[in-house]
């Protein structure tokens, strides 16, 4: 990919506008998981309004078209535990009274288990062969994975990032990446929470005090961006 000024979109946010060299920049789609966003899986067994999460499907669906038809990166998330559990802490496992806990027969497999159906990403957003999954234990999308090393590889500087929820693995991975030395954007319509207020005070606490973990822009503001400045070589 090409690195010159033809590359560069600036992204209408909050707190200020951003600009981004697109061949440094990945796109990162946070859990869009089957056992979040549908009914019978984790986020069900929680006592969640599972329908809460589906507005962020549409527009992470078009950043995601138009970072294809750009050359961008594109990076998937996935939480969940080895089939054995060993990789799930038993203050995890054993946390609070859901219906199911993590590991547990549910109508999509065994709950938040690598390799059972609801572990899976939504049909909608399912991912390229081309394109990269991470499989992770926690709420951070840099703890006990790659992505660090998939990061440097291909000589990523910024991120884009989308998913669920807001304020849990969206926001845990935007502050392991603001401490690595990324600049973090956040699409505020491709974030949601099972609570609404969560969202929106997960939203604020990103670009608090000057972006003090990153900026925030709505899907349109970077469809835009990446529309006026010329697609990647």
């Amino acid at each position: 990919m090409a690195n010159s000024s033809d590359s560069v979109g600036m992204i209408v946010a909050e707190p200020e506008p951003i600009a981004l060299d697109w061949t440094k920049t990945a796109l990162v789609i946070i859990d869009m998981q089957r056992d979040f966003m549908e009914p019978g899986g984790f986020g069900e067994t929680l006592g969640n309004d599972v329908s809460q999460l589906a507005r962020a499907v549409q527009p992470i669906g078009s950043v995601l078209s138009a970072a294809r038809d750009a050359g961008m990166l594109v990076i998937h998330t996935r939480e969940g535990h080895l089939p054995d559990l060993s990789d799930a802490p038993p203050a995890k496992v054993e946390r609070g009274a859901p219906s199911l806990r993590i590991g547990d027969p549910g109508p999509m497999g065994r709950i938040l288990i690598r390799g059972e159906a609801g572990h899976d990403i939504i049909p909608e957003l399912y991912p390229l062969d081309s394109e990269i999954v991470i499989d992770k234990p926690g709420k951070g999308a840099f703890y006990a994975t790659e992505m660090g090393d998939v990061l440097q590889k291909y000589g990523i500087e910024n991120l884009l990032v989308c998913g669920v929820t807001t304020e849990v693995c969206v926001n845990t991975t935007v502050r392991e990446a603001n401490d690595r030395g990324y600049r973090c954007v956040v699409i505020s319509d491709g974030c949601a929470s099972y609570f609404p207020e969560f969202h929106e005070m997960g939203l604020k606490m990103i670009k608090a005090q000057g972006g003090i973990f990153g900026w925030v822009a709505s899907s349109a503001a970077v469809l835009e961006a990446l529309e006026t400045s010329k697609t990647l070589a």
